[in-house]
């Protein structure tokens, strides 16, 4: 049957995964980092999910495609739980840990930070000590989630980071100033594993081809427990 029906963009879509949690049908997947209609029978073409979507990716259009089907949309939901706000990211959980007593005499860990600011949104695109610079591009919640992500990660590089599902707009254009305007030796992606932190992956990766540079780039995912995933 000719309805109507949403249509996304990838081009436009950063990631984030607004559109699964607005998405009440369950029509809306994360695949590859991108948002897609997996579901065409489970898209009621009201377009709940236009609203939330950052980057206007979502869009109607009327084509050929089958039928709303109300009865299948509910038994899905009855086979799996949902989880809070629809998005993973946000599937609460508890990780044990083992009890951990430090030595008395054990020094604290000092700061590899070497600039201020740390945001994406907030950092001078020429600022000076880009100029060089290997760049660690994270998600907010690495940090977090790994031990050691001072040593790890921060140790030699400049530092920024952000939430592609929490912080407005996308990420591509002011990355792309930043490694096109200066002299950026490599780029590091930590993002956790969960589909929303794909969006910050693919800012990075759409600002590394616009750029037109050649640059050494690589990605390390943590997993929500706190380990590095091959």
């Amino acid at each position: 049957m000719v309805r109507k029906i949403i249509h996304i963009d990838e081009e436009k879509c950063n990631g984030c995964g607004a559109c699964t949690a607005a998405c009440h049908e369950g029509a809306i997947e994360m695949v590859d980092g991108k948002a897609r209609l997996t579901r065409e029978d489970y898209c009621d073409g009201l377009g709940d999910c236009l609203p939330a979507c950052p980057t206007e990716a979502i869009s109607f259009e009327t084509r050929e495609a089958p039928a709303y089907d109300h009865a299948a949309v509910m038994a899905a939901k009855q086979k799996s739980a949902p989880l809070p706000c629809g998005c993973p990211g946000t599937n609460a959980k508890t990780i044990h840990r083992d009890s951990y007593v430090a030595p008395a005499a054990q020094t604290p860990a000092a700061s590899q930070l070497t600039q201020w600011p740390v945001q994406i949104k907030l950092v001078p695109v020429n600022a000076p000590y880009f100029s060089g610079a290997k760049l660690l591009i994270a998600a907010d919640c690495t940090a977090y989630a790994y031990g050691n992500f001072h040593d790890v990660f921060i140790r030699g590089h400049v530092t920024l980071i952000g939430c592609p599902k929490l912080d407005e707009g996308d990420y591509a254009e002011k990355l792309t100033q930043i490694i096109s305007g200066n002299d950026i030796k490599s780029v590091t992606i930590v993002r956790m594993e969960v589909p929303c932190c794909g969006g910050i992956e693919n800012a990075v990766k759409q600002a590394l081809q616009e750029s037109g540079k050649f640059i050494p780039w690589n990605v390390v995912t943590i997993s929500t427990d706190g380990k590095i995933l091959e």
